[in-house]
């Protein structure tokens, strides 16, 4: 799994760095439950067929947890960020808890295997397996799955953005709406805004080239990947549902989602893009009360709120 220039220790050792700091973010039981505001269980469910069990995160409000009611909630299934190599359920979760409340949402969060232990296609079969469960349990999660939404950050935008590809070929199931944050989508290392900032310190191009090679090894850039694994790669983008996709103009990942967003649009979508000038990757995250944050924040808030307000017209 080594890179051109970099011997394979030196490749482990910036899985096992990362892997280590990631956890630092890892969302503790009180950080989860916002001053009981939250309530939350783990499961266990079926992964794809001769895998091992998922791990899903289920989030709602404390109030709506109480309430023996016959009422459906929308829903939001949440894919984490990591590079595709680290990471787990409860990762940069943070700023949803947020929407939970507020617009009394269900918000699904899965763990998928990570590559390059589990490369292509572990993590897309672990996530639409895990949201493939969620829709086959809707009424027992009290889940109106007219109202079922795709969320991810980072590599769980890219997750995110294939597992909408999946559904949108193989039938099921039907999204309302997916929202990609600065999703890694394309791993042919091509675009001006990859090699522009190569040497950022959060998700520069090195980086971008171990986790994509964790992912698809010998194969990547190659030209037979599949758009399950790269969605930058699909050749047809019509029959998306309404999509979200936010970016910094300051980190990689920028060409690819703003070409992503002109795709969909050519193809006839819906497609709402927001490049947040000087931002980093992750900087929502990582400095969350600057006001480019608070901004993208609220940004991202507001075209979901249409997206539940389309629904009741």
């Amino acid at each position: 799994m080594a890179l051109v220039g970099q011997t394979a220790d030196s490749s482990l050792d910036f899985l096992s760095m990362m892997r280590k700091n990631l956890k630092a973010f890892r969302l503790t039981d009180e950080q989860l439950h916002r001053n009981g505001t939250i309530h939350s269980e783990e499961r266990k469910i079926p992964g794809p067929d001769g895998a091992p069990e998922i791990s899903i995160l289920i989030c709602r409000s404390t109030a709506s947890a109480a309430i023996v009611s016959n009422e459906l909630l929308p829903c939001i299934y949440f894919i984490h960020g990591g590079g595709m190599v680290a990471g787990d359920n409860r990762f940069a979760l943070d700023s949803l808890l947020d929407w939970i409340v507020e617009f009394n949402v269900v918000i699904v969060s899965v763990e998928y295997r990570l590559a390059p232990e589990h490369p292509h296609p572990a993590p897309t079969d672990d996530c639409y397996a895990g949201l493939l469960w969620t829709v086959a349990h809707a009424q027992e999660l009290g889940i109106d799955v007219s109202q079922l939404s795709v969320a991810g950050v980072s590599a769980g935008g890219g997750l995110a953005a294939a597992i909408t590809l999946m559904a949108r070929d193989r039938g099921k199931p039907s999204l309302q709406g997916q929202l990609l944050f600065s999703p890694m989508l394309d791993d042919r290392d091509q675009t001006c805004s990859t090699h522009q900032f190569e040497a950022m310190v959060i998700w520069g191009r090195q980086a971008n080239l171990l986790g994509w090679t964790a992912l698809l090894s010998t194969q990547r850039g190659s030209p037979d990947v599949s758009p399950y694994a790269a969605p930058s790669r699909a050749q047809d983008l019509s029959n998306l549902p309404p999509t979200f996709i936010d970016v910094g103009s300051a980190e990689i990942f920028r060409d690819e989602d703003v070409d992503y967003a002109q795709r969909i649009w050519q193809a006839g979508g819906s497609a709402e893009l927001h490049v947040w000038s000087g931002g980093f990757h992750g900087f929502a995250l990582a400095v969350p009360d600057a006001a480019i944050s608070k901004q993208a924040n609220e940004t991202s808030k507001t075209w979901y709120r249409r997206l539940l307000a389309a629904h009741k017209k």
